[in-house]
């Protein structure tokens, strides 16, 4: 294990390793799984050591809001704080894929700031990492026409998984950009028209 855990996470030092070992909780999830939900009271923090989760925000109205995808070696920025705050999370958390997780409670993570220069800079570039991320969406959001916006959305998801087939409905894309899927599909067939993506059945392919 302890070889896996320095291959996932190269930055910790051997004793935050074998102490992660000794203390911390491992669960898994299948794809599909909601991880955390809005509203829920966050007492541990959340280290990803396989799969990918999808972060997302919900609104009043049921809708949800794409944010960003946690990868393995990530944290998730947001359990950190509402645990370090005792508040609920503002966030949905769901496993694209099957995930396995690493739980570290409260009292080791306030801890170990203290204790283990590798853990505490970890935390930082996790923290500097999500408000980039963040003001990416916020720009796009802000700034960009909905065209735009979705060319953003697919290279996000593209660079995500690796890959350039990307295995997403209009409808979820709509679901995650705010908007109809009779305007994500206008929009990809004008994006095909210019060479950018080739539209499948069931997946995109991004050609550019």
């Amino acid at each position: 294990m302890q070889d896996s855990l320095k291959n996932t996470f190269p930055s910790f030092s051997n004793d935050l390793i074998q102490e992660i070992e000794n203390n911390a909780i491992y669960q898994s999830y299948k794809a599909g799984d909601i991880i955390m939900r809005t509203g829920q009271y966050i007492n541990n923090t959340i280290l990803l050591t396989k799969g990918q989760i999808k972060i997302y925000r919900e609104g009043e109205n049921g809708g949800e809001f794409f944010m960003y995808y946690l990868q393995p070696g990530q944290a998730c920025a947001v359990s950190m704080i509402c645990a370090t705050k005792s508040q609920t999370s503002q966030i949905m958390a769901k496993a694209v894929e099957d995930v396995e997780l690493i739980m570290i409670p409260l009292v080791l993570m306030e801890k170990w700031m203290m204790e283990h220069r590798s853990w505490y800079e970890f935390v930082i570039f996790t923290y500097r990492t999500r408000f980039e991320e963040v003001l990416e969406v916020v720009d796009s959001i802000a700034f960009r026409a909905m065209d735009e916006r979705l060319e953003f959305y697919l290279k996000r998801h593209a660079d995500a998984c690796g890959c350039k087939d990307l295995k997403i409905s209009h409808q979820e894309i709509g679901t995650e950009l705010n908007t109809s899927r009779e305007v994500i599909s206008r929009l990809l067939k004008k994006m095909e028209q210019r060479g950018l993506v080739r539209l499948h059945r069931n997946h995109i392919e991004l050609l550019k």
